[in-house]
């Protein structure tokens, strides 16, 4: 099937301009650590805060995925009409801006599809209208259609498969998920594999439970089924997808991972920070629940060190908000200090992909609306992409401040992480570095480049945003720029605003920004 005209050949062994590794250090030196830095007043320094940053350019203290910002689309866009928007020529240029990544298809509606292997589904069958098999059937047509988006995006699709399938005795009925993997083998589609979505609520969805050590069966079960066909024999296999670890959840990954630990290629599970039926804007800007993230990373890694310590962790589904979120609040400018706080300490954790639910259309949280157009976390995203790299560097930071106010901590709400600049940017040589930073402050805030950062030239990226609406804009402005698309084949380029060297950077209230330091040499850096 042809891609649309704006997709070359073979894109998807092509790597588009990637991630840089997260050299991700918060400003909150380590996780949970609430101590002050230690900071020396000289004599006469009045005024309000300088942070003198340098950062560690020997050795990357992470290296994560050139995936690492990947991709989600939800299977209830299905009853959209066969998904044959898959082939707007815009969407493709949309998501090949955020390549090289995965494309995972799944959400709640992976557990009730089913696949036919006909052309139109309502018509072999008969029975009831087509709107109920677009609802709960995935056709051969509509996978063609999913498989050729994602190729011609220069995505890699992970499909999840429907794990509520059960025989009598509560054993994985896999008769389905094999004709569909005969299908994909017969075109050649490259898939990785799921197994269910959220498998810990399914008492919930169905009132039926399965219990880790179930699961953990049932995709050994899966992989015997990967080995028999050859395409797949090699296939990557991920799971168990799990929602967020409370007690119960951390048993159901316990048992999981006592069975299936040694047959998934990474361990999955999801995050949404708030209930999007109650958000406030003013949610969006609370440091404590930018931090609830650390406590579950460290809960996961926990038990996957137990059973098979070194295994590559995910975090597959995050959204802003659960339920859909909410209009005018996940879609908007707010939305991105978490989003970007989330890309920073999952890369400082060591957690080598995270999986942004949804790309497109799904409740409020998506990066790109009904109509195709990119919103606040798309363009922050694309920036994201553009400009870091998969090696993570380690920071140092320093303040002379005002004795802080009680309860007031500086180093909260002003967010730093730092990264070798992607390899995939021919604008910056090999062995620059590029920040970024979260200020979520009401004030701007001073930073003064210290160290192997002094002196140099810095090129600077600031999102902020565009019209009156403020905090609740759904656009955005870069050093000033409204962000649009020139046309439906071409990205505007991101222009930076080049700074001399050794200016101070001076960082407005409640933004977001990306400052490449340039021809720094910096020895983590020169090599891929």
């Amino acid at each position: 099937m042809p891609c649309p005209s704006s997709c070359p050949p073979g894109l998807l062994a092509l790597m588009a301009p990637g991630l840089a590794l997260i050299a991700t250090f918060s400003l909150p030196s380590q996780a949970g650590d609430r101590r002050a830095l230690p900071v020396e007043k000289p004599p006469g320094v009045k005024g309000r805060t300088l942070i003198l940053l340098d950062v560690n350019t020997k050795s990357p203290v992470r290296i994560i995925s050139e995936n690492f910002l990947s991709l989600q689309l939800d299977p209830s866009i299905i009853h959209d009409g066969w998904l044959d928007f898959l082939s707007s020529r815009r969407l493709v240029t949309l998501a090949r801006g955020l390549a090289p990544a995965f494309l995972r298809f799944a959400g709640k509606r992976t557990d009730f599809l089913q696949f036919h292997n006909v052309k139109n589904p309502a018509k072999s069958r008969g029975g009831p209208g087509p709107d109920y098999y677009l609802k709960n059937y995935e056709d051969a047509r509509s996978l063609d259609k999913l498989y050729n988006f994602a190729d011609c995006s220069g995505l890699h699709l992970i499909f999840a498969l429907n794990a509520l399938r059960r025989n009598p005795n509560n054993s994985w009925n896999s008769s389905n998920a094999l004709s569909l993997l005969k299908y994909s083998a017969s075109k050649k589609y490259n898939i990785s594999w799921e197994l269910g979505n959220e498998p810990n609520n399914y008492r919930t969805l169905m009132g039926r439970s399965v219990n880790g050590s179930q699961l953990g069966k049932d995709y050994t079960q899966l992989r015997s089924l990967l080995q028999l066909i050859r395409t797949y024999s090699r296939a990557h296999l991920y799971g168990p997808s799990i929602g967020r670890p409370r007690k119960n959840v951390i048993a159901f990954l316990e048992g999981f991972m006592k069975v299936a630990g040694g047959t998934v290629d990474a361990v999955t599970w999801q995050h949404y920070y708030i209930d999007g039926r109650v958000a406030k804007v003013t949610d969006f800007l609370k440091t404590r629940l930018l931090d609830t993230l650390s406590d579950q990373i460290r809960k996961i890694q926990k038990v996957v060190n137990t059973y098979t310590p070194g295994k590559k962790i995910w975090l597959e589904g995050v959204g802003m908000t659960s339920a859909g979120g909410m209009n005018n609040l996940s879609d908007s400018y707010a939305a991105g200090f978490l989003w970007l706080n989330t890309l920073g300490l999952l890369a400082s954790q060591g957690i080598d992909v995270v999986v942004r639910h949804s790309f497109l259309d799904h409740g409020h949280n998506h990066l790109v609306d009904q109509n195709f157009n990119p919103l606040p976390d798309y363009w922050l995203s694309l920036l994201y992409k553009r400009l870091i790299g998969p090696k993570v560097l380690a920071i140092h930071v320093a303040g002379l401040q005002r004795k802080p106010r009680p309860g007031r901590v500086i180093r909260d709400k002003l967010r730093i992480y730092a990264h070798c600049t992607s390899y995939h940017n021919h604008n910056y040589v090999r062995g620059s570095i590029t920040l970024y930073i979260i200020n979520l402050h009401r004030s701007r805030k001073k930073i003064k480049l210290a160290g192997t950062l002094r002196d140099k030239i810095v090129h600077q990226y600031l999102l902020q945003p565009y019209g009156k609406d403020g905090l609740h804009s759904k656009s955005v402005q870069l050093n000033g720029q409204p962000l649009a698309m020139v046309d439906d084949g071409t990205l505007p380029e991101l222009k930076p605003r080049p700074l001399r060297a050794g200016r101070t950077l001076v960082i407005p209230p409640l933004t977001m920004s990306f400052y490449v330091v340039k021809n720094v040499n910096a020895l983590a850096c020169r090599y891929r």
